[in-house]
């Protein structure tokens, strides 16, 4: 059933008690608790917050979770703006509370050992260990445990949702419980280059450098943002040196290798790879299976076993949107009522599932796949039941099941008008022998990161 409450104002008393839960503590903490409720237009609410900052941010990463969650209560709110009130300039300012002051000296202090912008739920221990991401787990808890520096930098990179930032959190948070006295700073490269404008404005660069020239570990999120930023990099540059000299751990996070960075100076990159540079590799379907099994045990309320595997088959991009999609049909149930079932799941997620479904096609797994083997891809189609044809099909029709959404009989059509029982036949051979051939075992986890980049 859905809530009745009088009027939306009300509804999103009720909705905005569900933001932490559905979103988790860092984004409720740091941007959706300014959220208020401004206007009701009819299909059209109006929420604010104090500034522009927090409003392009929370469009730009859960303007959408949160239409969402409008609409599962009431059907008739179709959009969700969201406008600039600063009428709470305490709230205003309370969302920097924890950052240097504009006019204020820089201290060391107000940043090491300051954990109000790590995500507690990001940690080695709920950190779901796979092929794609074993060496980053494995070197940044290394890092962490070490009391010696080993690589310097530890870099890594990889895709959008991929796990970077859990490490990099997970890094931060043992140091602090581990060595609390270690002078340890965690910031993203855009926090950097603030603090470091701050300090040009109102010259105080000699505190700024003394802050970021005197620490045991610092560790710069999201390095790729500097890109084109040419003073920053430079002051970067300095501050890489000299931790370096002192023999101190810097630890880097981007979405590309430093050979592929654009923008950012050939000396920079090649200092970046100066230690130990580790590619998170385009998630697996045992690791999103994984994944999805061990955030689900954490949830209160029970996400059956075929939802948790057809959320690991279809959504295949990236963490952040199986974490996404987990919220939202959590939250479905939370204010509608009921159980998750798959029929509601397919229902909640259908914009996202097709989303997902236009990035591949069963032509262009089967391309993929007749490459990868060396053979035609005529052959895909064919009636050839040679071994060194008849395996790369197989495999071709398991990554059809589990790139598409396509039904079995679907799928048999694609390859030559088979039948259902066809493909589930070799599926389920594909299964067995990932088990027990290691060679193709490997085979379809290349063609699985290929597919899923």
């Amino acid at each position: 059933m859905k809530i009745e409450i009088e009027n939306k104002e009300q509804l999103w008393t009720h909705i905005s008690a569900q933001l932490q839960d559905v979103f988790g503590d860092h984004a409720y903490r740091g941007w959706l608790r300014f959220l208020k409720f401004e206007e009701d237009a009819g299909a059209k609410v109006i929420l604010s917050v104090p500034t522009a900052f927090i409003r392009d941010l929370i469009k730009s990463k859960y303007l959408e979770g949160i239409t969402d969650l409008w609409g599962q209560a009431n059907e008739e709110v179709k959009v969700v703006d969201i406008i600039v009130v600063e009428k709470n300039e305490e709230a205003r300012q309370d969302n920097f509370e924890n950052a240097p002051k504009a006019s204020s000296k820089l201290s060391l202090d107000t940043l090491s050992g300051n954990t109000d912008g790590l995500d507690p739920r990001f940690n080695f221990d709920n950190f779901v260990v796979g092929k794609p991401n074993e060496l980053a787990y494995a070197a940044a808890l290394r890092v962490a445990e070490s009391d010696t520096v080993n690589f310097n930098p530890l870099f890594l990179y990889g895709g959008v949702g991929l796990g970077k930032t859990h490490l990099m959190h997970s890094i931060a948070w043992h140091l602090h419980n581990m060595h609390p006295k270690r002078k340890v700073i965690y910031l993203s490269a855009e926090q950097f280059m603030d603090y470091y404008i701050r300090s040009l404005r109102h010259k105080t660069m000699i505190d700024f450098r003394d802050m970021f020239r005197n620490v045991d570990v610092l560790m710069v999120d999201d390095i790729q943002f500097m890109s084109g930023k040419n003073s920053t990099q430079e002051e970067f540059f300095h501050t890489f040196n000299a931790l370096i000299d002192q023999k101190k751990q810097i630890i880097l996070s981007a979405d590309q290798s430093p050979s592929d960075l654009t923008g950012i100076e050939e000396r920079m990159r090649s200092r970046f790879g100066w230690g130990l540079v580790v590619d998170i590799h385009p998630t697996t379907y045992e690791l999103r299976l994984g994944i999805l099994q061990a955030k689900a045990e954490n949830l209160d309320v029970k996400i059956p076993q075929d939802v948790i595997e057809f959320l690991a088959h279809k959504i295949t991009s990236n963490v952040r949107e199986l974490e996404g999609a987990l919220n939202k049909i959590r939250a479905r149930s939370m204010l509608i009522g009921g159980p998750i079932t798959l029929e509601g799941t397919r229902e909640a997620l259908k914009d996202l599932l097709r989303a997902n479904e236009r990035l591949l096609t069963v032509d262009e797994i089967q391309r993929q796949v007749a490459e990868h083997f060396n053979i035609r891809i005529s052959d895909m189609k064919s009636s050839k039941r040679l071994r060194a044809v008849a395996r790369p099909r197989q495999v071709a029709m398991y990554m059809c099941k589990n790139f598409t959404s396509k039904s079995w009989a679907a799928i048999g059509e694609e390859f030559g008008g088979r039948d259902h029982s066809t493909v589930m036949h070799a599926c389920k051979k594909v299964t067995e022998l990932k088990g027990t051939d290691p060679d193709l075992n490997e085979d379809i986890h290349i063609l699985e990161r290929i597919l899923s980049a």
